[in-house]
């Protein structure tokens, strides 16, 4: 039973993550589909002794340090552990920023919809007559809601992934406009509305069209519309900085022997990532956060107060088609990915990955079980699901008996 518990966690966090599963192709769905209603499910007791245990060794050759919160109606834990900054062996200490990557998607499309709910923008609106010029005449029309929920079709420019080109160009700074208009010179890669693919461009367009819609930066509307009004404090978009302001823990990579700057950590070798430009991720990875702000981020959007209830539906809404690719049912909301964990809990969140740091927030949608955690992995972009933080999905949601 546990292992039969413990595969089905790891394709729940595998399709949080954005892994693909298998299966033939859909017809068109709706931009905007209604979500379906899930008959609740009372989350386990907090299993404080496994929470411990599933950071408790660090550092370790998989992670330098972490930090878990878990809330709710059945109680909460708090965890640190590890190390700030491996050359000082400072204990990790609570409280510290960190790089949420793609977590930030869930503040991009928190801002749509509130311009949706303001009468400023509709979800089947059209890119094309929001931005015009944006993409190639060749493409076919692309509805707001589908950037979204990643059922555009856009694709993704072509870059470099070698860990050594980027690290030589770790600092190398891009415009938003830039960078989709180097995607669009790849044909569309689906009829819209026909398949998911979890992509970045979906949220760089959507940043776009915040800024168009608004005449501000998409920076300061993330910043007043949601980061001030929920009290995110110590929360910020990092914008052209390559650092990251205050507290905060250090993130590295594991590469060869011989790789430029790199030093021992137990039997293998890391680089130091924590300085790094995000203007290759913007409006889908820009934000630097604290378990403590994302936790009450959460709760905030969960009970409605960032998006009004009426557009917050799309949220929880997977679109019924298959993925991209492999042509598994597809696992993404709007914003947020929804996952079904052991014992029937359905919770939903999203993670995030930048170099150095793997991150993750969700919730039951009536809030009886929250989880923020940070975890600073060795090898935070590798393909598959990550064990570490598997380990803590499975011990913040997953039935004991």
């Amino acid at each position: 039973m546990k292992r039969a518990r413990t595969a089905a966690a790891a394709l729940a966090l595998a399709a949080l993550a954005g892994t693909a599963m298998t299966g033939p192709a859909l017809a068109v769905t709706p931009a905007h589909a209604v979500a379906a209603d899930v008959p609740p499910i009372d989350v386990p007791p907090i299993d404080k002794a496994a929470l411990k245990r599933s950071i408790g060794d660090l550092p370790a050759a998989d992670a330098t340090a972490a930090e878990v919160r878990v809330g709710g109606s059945r109680g909460s834990w708090h965890g640190v552990a590890g190390v700030t900054d491996l050359r000082t062996e400072r204990p990790a200490r609570e409280g510290v920023r960190f790089r949420a990557g793609s977590v930030t998607k869930m503040f991009t499309t928190a801002v749509v919809l509130q311009l949706v709910a303001e009468g400023e923008l509709s979800l089947d609106d059209t890119v094309q007559s929001r931005l015009p010029g944006l993409l190639p005449e060749s493409y076919p029309d692309i509805a707001v809601g589908r950037l979204l929920n990643h059922t555009s079709g856009l694709p993704s420019p072509d870059l470099p992934a070698d860990l050594e080109r980027v690290y030589a160009t770790r600092f190398q700074k891009w415009t938003p406009r830039q960078y989709v208009a180097l995607a669009v010179r790849n044909p569309i890669e689906f009829t819209p509305g026909t398949e998911q693919h979890y992509v970045n461009i979906n949220t760089f367009v959507a940043g776009l069209l915040i800024e168009k819609i608004t005449g501000r930066t998409y920076e300061h509307e993330v910043t007043t519309r949601i980061l001030r009004p929920v009290g995110m404090r110590d929360s910020y978009l990092a914008g052209d900085s390559v650092r990251i302001r205050g507290r905060h823990t250090h993130g590295y990579q594991v590469v060869p022997e011989g790789f430029r700057n790199a030093f021992r950590y137990g039997d293998a070798h890391v680089v130091d990532m924590t300085e790094m430009s995000s203007t290759s991720t913007w409006a889908s990875g820009d934000l630097v956060s604290t378990t403590a702000d994302l936790e009450r981020f959460v709760k905030a959007l969960f009970s409605g107060r960032v998006v009004p209830p009426a557009q917050l539906e799309v949220m929880f809404t997977v679109p019924p088609v298959r993925t991209y690719g492999s042509g598994g049912p597809a696992s993404h909301t709007s914003g947020m990915t929804r996952l079904t964990l052991p014992g029937g809990v359905v919770g939903y969140g999203k993670t995030g990955a930048r170099y150095g740091f793997a991150a993750g927030v969700g919730a039951t949608r009536d809030l009886s079980r929250t989880l923020v955690y940070t975890v600073n992995s060795t090898d935070a972009k590798a393909q598959g699901s990550n064990k570490r933080t598997l380990g803590v999905v499975l011990a913040a949601f997953a039935d004991r008996g």
